[in-house]
């Protein structure tokens, strides 16, 4: 499972850094990271980034198979 951020369309909420927080974080300027991007995410992480990707409220996140 990969994750695709859609940058532009982030507005910073945080709400995916809370449900997953070792697989995006937030800078001082509410600015995403995304610390797989590109690349598959880890078993350990891949329940937490779905809950990340649902609770995105500006949809700014997809889960690719």
């Amino acid at each position: 499972m990969k994750v695709s951020v859609d940058y532009a369309r982030c507005e910073g909420h945080g709400l995916c850094a809370e449900q997953a927080p070792g697989v995006f974080s937030l800078d001082d300027d509410a600015g995403l990271t995304h610390h797989f991007e590109g690349a598959e995410i880890p078993d350990e992480h891949r329940t937490a980034s779905r809950a990340a990707v649902n609770s995105c409220p500006v949809a700014a996140l997809r889960a690719l198979p």
